[in-house]
């Protein structure tokens, strides 16, 4: 069964949306890490869908998602233990009350 480009296209946009709107409202730092995680998602589904629409026996579009996933990896793993140094210090993971950087 082929799926069509255009569900790959609503999914990811929905999925998209979906990272927006938890980065936008959240203030936990965990929940923000996740929605970008979501956002990255999005963009891999994104890429798997246009490359199999434009070249189907090729996979270099799989290839890049690859790359694109150990990237995510390695930016949530240093993105949670900069929560975690933050939680030690603070006590809280409300973005709010990260005022480490500000004068």
């Amino acid at each position: 069964m082929q799926l069509q480009l255009e569900f790959f296209l609503l999914l990811s946009a929905a999925l998209f949306c979906i990272g927006i709107f938890g980065l936008i409202t959240s203030r936990n730092a965990v929940r923000v890490l996740m929605s970008i995680e979501l956002m990255l998602n999005a963009v891999n589904l994104n890429l798997m869908g246009f490359s199999n629409y434009l070249d189907p026996v090729a996979i270099k579009g799989q290839v890049f998602t690859v790359f694109v996933i150990t990237v995510a990896a390695a930016e949530a793993a240093v993105g949670l233990a900069i929560v975690l140094a933050i939680y030690r210090n603070r006590y809280t993971i409300d973005m709010e009350q990260f005022n480490l950087l500000k004068w």
